[in-house]
């Protein structure tokens, strides 16, 4: 309804009436207007009304819904089933052109308008993170190691006679299949116990640049989030090393965004005081673990904005606009302070997670790791568990799992784990040889007092069972014959 037909309207229906509807649709507008002028995310969220007013406005302006439009292309926009036409808002055509992600589609003004705004609220969203200096970024729709992988594959044309990726250890499987996958070998450097933690070994890293040659590596893939007892890396140290040898560096900050710790690590890497200090080329982020959307999107960002547009050239055709469609609608429904109360309770339960497994921990003569540079993930040793049992550990994730605990990570000894070729011992646990077995929880943005509690109550439950059932076992095997087993009087 535009100003024309409120007129209109009045002819119908009473004058004092209409104007108040013009009024009520003039509030959406303002806000919809402030979105287009400032490119932020906005400090209160909106309704959902007024969300779907501005995605229908903006299917409205893809050639796909005009009413008089007639397309004899491969790609037109059409869509068998009203449902998924619906699902997507009718917004079909998805974004970027054949050449570049981030291009405008003449048949599609609308789609790229929203691929334009997501990429622009979201950046919005990483400096409110903690990253003040982020120069760009864009939405991609792949997952995180996808996303890694496309970030490699664009410093191959930077650096054509580079073999070799080096990478302290993490035992996840898609950011180093994502080094196999982009054409590189991984240089492997193992972490260093320091404490309970396990930390990026910068002599090392040091050692391997100087044994492969600093113009035969593509880059240093370092790593933020992470489970505990592995820590993120030491962003700022290696982002001077990468600087000292010319370098390229990747972050993988997978769930990272949601910690502040984890953004003022990639921050202080580059900038220190407002002066440049250290290398990062890129960093990566995953949609779902840091905005709760749906899985199957990223952020890669950066502070160079020809390197970070340079990534979205080589990233071959169009794309699937439903990530940025997810991230956008999210983030507009909660606004700026929404993501920030999020981001401020998941700070506050960590601390309840942390105090509970404590208390369990100790019921059960165990103790809570001591890592307090990991500021996501905790764990609990379960060295009295591997006491009972050899099986007694792997069994605790078991239960857990068909108890309806989630996301809880059971970590046995001496795991050996083959990826493409490359054998990992300890898998999991980020080292050859850690020193327990152990538990890990993790508080990530979304959860609620009420995970942590009844997950500690079956935790417990589960613990207790395991130890009637080892007491079971030993009291029914047989006893030793006489004389044997027993050389006190010797």
């Amino acid at each position: 309804m535009n100003s024309e037909n409120f007129s209109l309207s009045e002819k119908i229906v009473s004058t004092a009436y209409v104007r108040q509807g013009s009024q009520a649709r003039r509030g959406h507008e303002h806000l919809i207007r402030q979105l287009l002028e400032q490119g932020k995310c906005p400090e209160e969220g909106w309704s959902e009304s007024t969300v779907e007013l501005f995605l229908s406005e903006l299917a409205v302006m893809d050639s796909n819904n005009f009413l008089g439009n007639c397309g004899v292309g491969e790609r037109e926009g059409r869509v068998a089933s009203s449902l998924v036409a619906r699902r997507h808002y009718r917004l079909i055509h998805g974004i970027g052109r054949s050449g570049d992600i981030a291009a405008i589609q003449p048949k599609a003004a609308g789609s790229s308008l929203l691929n334009k705004l997501t990429n622009s609220v979201v950046l919005d969203i990483l400096k409110l993170s903690g990253v003040r200096s982020v120069a760009s970024c864009f939405v991609v729709p792949m997952a995180t190691g996808m996303s890694l992988t496309l970030c490699f594959l664009t410093l191959r044309h930077r650096r054509p006679k580079a073999r070799y990726i080096v990478w302290p250890r993490i035992d996840q499987k898609s950011c180093f299949k994502a080094m196999i996958t982009a054409g590189f070998e991984p240089a492997v450097v193992e972490n260093v116990l320091e404490g309970d933690e396990l930390r990026t070994d910068l002599e090392a890293v040091e050692r391997k640049i100087e044994e492969l040659g600093a113009e035969n590596i593509l880059c240093v893939h370092s790593t933020t989030s992470c489970f505990a007892p592995r820590v993120p890396d030491r962003l700022e140290e290696l982002a001077a090393v990468c600087a000292k040898h010319n370098i390229p560096h990747i972050v993988n900050n997978a769930y990272g965004v949601q910690s502040s710790k984890c953004m003022h690590l990639i921050q202080q890497a580059v900038f220190h005081q407002g002066a440049r200090v250290g290398r990062i080329d890129a960093f990566v982020q995953s949609l779902d673990k840091n905005f709760m959307v749906p899985v199957g999107g990223a952020i890669i960002a950066g502070f160079d904005e020809s390197f970070i547009q340079e990534i979205s050239q080589m990233y071959p055709g169009r794309a699937s606009a439903s990530p940025s469609l997810d991230v956008l609608i999210t983030l507009l429904t909660l606004g700026a302070s929404g993501y920030k109360k999020l981001l401020s309770e998941r700070k506050e339960i960590y601390l309840f997670l942390a105090q509970e497994l404590k208390s369990l921990a100790s019921a059960h003569g165990e103790r809570l790791l001591h890592t307090p540079h990991n500021p996501i993930s905790l764990a609990m040793s379960l060295d009295g568990l591997q006491a009972e049992s050899d099986k007694a550990v792997t069994q605790l994730g078991s239960m857990l799992f068909t108890r309806q605990v989630s996301g809880a990570r059971v970590i046995p000894l001496g795991k050996e784990q083959t990826i493409s070729g490359h054998k990992f011992r300890g898998f999991m646990s980020h080292c050859e040889a850690y020193p327990c077995p152990y538990l890990n929880a993790a508080s990530a943005v979304g959860i609620a007092r009420e995970d942590v509690t009844l997950c500690i109550k079956r935790l417990d439950k589960c613990l207790k069972t395991l130890k009637k059932e080892g007491n079971a076992a030993k009291s029914s095997s047989p006893a030793a014959p006489s004389g044997e087993g027993d050389t006190t009087g010797e």
